[in-house]
């Protein structure tokens, strides 16, 4: 392949090269030169790709010698995509689908967890859906994490690294409109206080507002993201961040929409159970501290503090039954309650990592201790209370008062969890071809639950081993395979064990094998990633179909699968970024008790998914375009329900004009009617959005 012009590297560093710090545990003492030092081999080398991560080993690593499958996903992918949240960054992630709300679907298994900067404490738990706004890169780590992070989804993890303070003045201003009443604005500041750079700030405000396309729905985002970092010296470096998130969705939780058991819908995809004045509301606010340091040559640390506090109010209309009510053999009517929640949430984490440089050896000393406080409060109210149901035909909103309801208390606790954990992990260099990585973490639990309405409490604590095994071989300058065996293990939530919810719950185990290949083909212009995994979860928590206040365990669950990753640049000027993956997971020993609709395939678990993004740039006009597909085979929902596969297609236009960036995306192209996930019978199936039409300008000064 040609090598790009004197030229083209310049317009690439000016254009596409990305400040500020690219991985959570770079050394922040030393002066980021990501523009100074990058070499650009290919498009998607400079726009798409990262060589190095830390998310796998809590160390910075090539990624081709570590020995478990990630993804790293970076701004500009991001900007191309337009993505808001991280549901539109799924089709670039092989294994993961949309499950419900915040959760996906990762290898098969249901999963909700995340990091921040490869460390606890999310803002969005519960049902908020994470923003990413201030994120610079969304990494993801395929397979257990035990090893290295704790309690956590066998399927995988996903870390969400922050924008930091930069060396360098990167400052815009950015305003979008679409349909739907789309309308937002940003306003991002950073760069160096001294003369010297030993001083940065951060400042990032973004506001958005839409209503979207289901009845009585309204969306409203504001963010404040701010950072100010200190050199203290020539080894040490302070980084002190805090971000304020409001979301406002009226209308809101969002249900499905009805659908039969072939996975038709019963309703229009407009549907909505829940009345104008419903809505699910946000408000969080989260610090954070982290201090690197340099202590000589070959000696390291580093120590992250994160706290957040978040309360989450939701009321909503819950659809409870589907009746037939012409008997024509059609469900056609929801009864309805009411629900009346509140959460408010106080969490803090404290992780600190020590790393050597012996010889041919890395070896990380490392703990991690994690305290989160949850109020919840619950009131219900039901027929008997006022509340009516609704046609899925001709549904008749604002009949009732929500003021006149006769609400119940249902739920009142106050739960208590502690998560605290050491680990131990030698990465040793054999040969300058061959890597071994093995790993060990011990994990407790103490969680407590107080039942305020019938005056109890129950204590649960417990212990956990877990570890991880794996090694990477270079056998030429193509092809660069791995493979690893880990276990996991995750205590149940706190709130999980009340007797109320069915509990005590035995701790979910895990196991992973995992072999790959990593190769690169035409000068390193191609890499192609291929990795094969097999992986058995025992005692998952489901909800349970004939009673949704109480949860299931399962025995056994076994997933086993293929994931094909290519990202590289077909010519100089087009990019390709592809993502496929086959998964298998079913139900192996299913406990007693546990409905049929168990003993086959896994709820959400689609067992093909097929992503593409490719780009070209038009050089001559200083543009480029885009096209996008993502392909979704069938799934079935945790009663058995069918959901239909799909395809979506979305497509960008972006162009640059001196310090102007204009940029127009269309997704789901051809306005696909669609359901991505899907729960139980009654609450529907979740509908993929219409199609959307997003337009903005960024001004860079």
């Amino acid at each position: 392949m040609q090598s790009p012009s004197l030229i083209s590297i310049a317009v690439l560093s000016a254009l596409y090269a990305i400040p500020g710090v690219a991985d959570e545990t770079t050394s922040a003492a030393t002066p980021n030169t990501n523009i100074e030092r990058m070499t650009v081999t290919g498009r998607a080398q400079s726009l798409y790709r990262a060589d190095d991560g830390s998310l796998a080993t809590r160390t910075n690593t090539p990624i081709e010698r570590t020995p478990q499958s990630i993804q790293i996903l970076p701004e500009t992918l991001i900007e191309d995509q337009a993505a808001l949240e991280v549901t539109d960054l799924y089709r670039s992630i092989s294994g993961v689908s949309q499950y419900a709300y915040s959760a996906v679907t990762f290898r098969g298994f249901h999963q909700d967890e995340i990091l921040y900067d490869g460390v606890r404490g999310d803002p969005f738990n519960g049902f908020a859906i994470p923003q990413l706004f201030n994120i610079q890169q969304v990494q993801v780590l395929k397979g257990p994490s035990g090893a290295i992070y704790g309690a956590g989804s066998p399927g995988g993890l996903i870390n969400y690294v922050t924008k930091k303070p930069a060396y360098q003045h990167n400052n815009s201003i950015k305003l979008g409109l679409g349909n739907d009443d789309f309308t937002s604005g940003s306003v991002e500041l950073t760069g160096p206080v001294t003369d010297s750079g030993d001083q940065r700030y951060r400042l990032g405000v973004y506001q958005d507002h839409e209503n979207p396309y289901r009845y009585n729905t309204d969306v409203r985002n504001r963010i404040i993201d701010t950072g100010y970092a200190f050199d203290l010296g020539d080894s040490t470096t302070l980084t002190l961040q805090l971000t304020d998130v409001k979301q406002n969705y009226g209308g809101a939780r969002l249900r499905g929409i009805p659908a039969d058991k072939a996975g038709n819908f019963l309703a229009s995809t407009r549907w909505n159970s829940n009345e104008k004045s419903d809505f699910q509301r946000l408000d969080a606010t989260v610090y954070q501290a982290r201090l690197d340091q340099d202590i000589n040559s070959w000696l390291s640390t580093n120590v992250t503090l994160r706290y957040f506090e978040n309360t989450e109010v939701q009321k909503y209309h819950e659809p409870i039954s589907m009746d037939d009510t012409d008997g024509d053999g059609i469900a056609d009517w929801a009864a309805r309650q009411y629900r009346n929640q509140t959460r408010d949430t106080k969490a803090g984490s404290v992780t600190g990592n020590l790393v050597a440089e012996l010889g041919q050896h890395t070896v990380l000393l490392g703990g991690d201790f994690f305290r989160q406080k949850e109020g919840f409060y619950y009131l219900r109210a039901t027929a008997s209370g006022g509340v009516l149901g609704l046609s899925y035909t001709d549904p008749q909103y604002g009949v009732t008062d929500v003021a006149n309801y006769q609400q119940k208390l249902n739920t009142d606790s106050d739960t208590t969890a502690l998560r605290y954990g050491l680990y131990l992990q030698d990465q040793w260099r054999i040969t300058d071809d061959w890597d071994v990585l093995a790993g060990v973490r011990l994990d407790g639990f103490d969680d407590k639950v107080i039942d305020n309405i019938s005056a109890s409490r129950d204590d649960y604590d417990d212990s956990g081993f877990s570890y991880r095994i794996g090694s990477t071989y270079k056998i030429n300058e193509h092809l660069h395979p791995y493979a690893t065996w880990a276990t996991g293990f995750v205590p149940q939530d706190a709130a999980s064990q009340l007797s109320s919810k069915g509990g005590p719950f035995d701790p979910e185990e895990s196991k992973l094998a995992e072999a790959g290949v990593r190769s690169f083909w035409f000068d390193n212009a191609i890499n192609i990633n291929l990795a094969a995994y097999h992986i058995v979860r025992e005692n998952i928590l489901q909800t349970d179909p004939l009673d949704t206040d109480k949860l299931q365990a399962l025995g056994k669950v076994r997933s086993r699968g293929v994931e094909l990753d290519v990202l590289g640049d077909l010519t100089e000027h087009w990019v390709l970024n592809l993502s496929y993956a086959y998964n298998d997971t079913v139900v192996k020993e299913a406990t007693s008790g546990i409905s049929r609709a168990y003993s086959d395939r896994f709820a959400n678990a689609p067992r093909h998914q097929l992503g593409l993004w490719s780009r070209y740039d038009i050089a001559a006009i200083n543009s480029a375009i885009a096209f996008g597909a993502d392909y979704v085979s069938e799934q079935f929902d945790q009663e058995g329900g069918r959901i239909k596969p799909y395809t979506v297609f979305d497509a960008s236009w972006q162009s640059h004009w001196q310090n102007w960036q204009f940029q127009l995306n269309i997704k789901n192209l051809f306005d696909k009617e669609y359901a991505v996930s899907g729960l139980i019978n009654r609450t529907g199936l979740f509908p993929g959005d219409h199609r959307r039409v997003y337009a903005s300008v960024t001004y860079h000064f």
